[in-house]
């Protein structure tokens, strides 16, 4: 599907690579390449296919997936059993967006791909980037750190509810001009309601070929 982020699974188990391509597609707007088991293979499924984000094991069996992560220029996700805190703070030193130890839920790999699609739209606005969008941009990566998003049951979040609940599906814009609140605070808010089941997201493809989130309230909330 045209317009997609393209994944690429670095992942030596080859029934674990499956499944977790499996997570990746079902998700709206993103696509899995096939899984690489190894990091001369991932290297050269980087090079040639030039992917939007990576999801690296810290274990395989040519190289520490910690090495590939220096040596190449790609937005990247660590899914790994490694839970030692050097290994940790090693990988996000070397440029990691999150990790994510195994074995985790379908949903907390899809909301970490959530987060990056929104962090991928709020830095590819144009103009200078400022601190609140900075923030938003951050938030969307890490959707379960306690700065991730506004606090339930605010009015805020209520008026976020009740415009998507008086009309069809809309935009992230649609939303902060119905409410009066910036485009990055509504991303917040919606993040957070997508999360926890109360927004539905869809997509709509327009002339760019790149698709449009859309947002709705899900089934019992309006």
């Amino acid at each position: 599907m045209s317009g997609d982020f393209s994944v690429l699974i670095v992942e030596d188990d080859f029934h674990v690579g499956r499944l977790h391509a499996g997570f990746v597609d079902a998700v709206p707007g993103f696509r899995a390449l096939p899984p690489a088991p190894t990091a001369a293979q991932g290297l050269n499924a980087i090079h040639a296919g030039r992917p939007d984000l990576v999801l690296l094991d810290v274990y395989l069996p040519d190289a520490s997936g910690l090495d590939l992560l220096r040596t190449v220029d790609v937005d990247a996700m660590m899914l790994s059993a490694a839970s030692d805190p050097e290994t940790i703070r090693k990988a996000l030193r070397h440029g990691a967006l999150a990790y994510l130890i195994k074995p985790f839920s379908a949903e907390a790999l899809q909301s970490r791909l959530r987060g990056y699609a929104w962090y991928r739209r709020l830095l590819a606005e144009s103009g200078a980037v400022g601190q609140d969008r900075l923030e938003g941009a951050w938030q969307a990566l890490h959707p379960g750190a306690p700065a991730a998003g506004p606090k339930t049951g605010s009015a805020t979040e209520a008026a976020v509810l009740a415009a998507l609940a008086s009309r069809g599906d809309q935009s992230t814009a649609d939303v902060a001009a119905a409410v009066g609140i910036s485009r990055t605070t509504a991303q917040r808010y919606l993040s957070v309601l997508a999360d926890d089941g109360a927004v539905a997201i869809s997509l709509r493809y327009g002339t760019t070929g790149r698709p449009e989130h859309r947002y709705s309230a899900a089934p019992g909330q309006g």
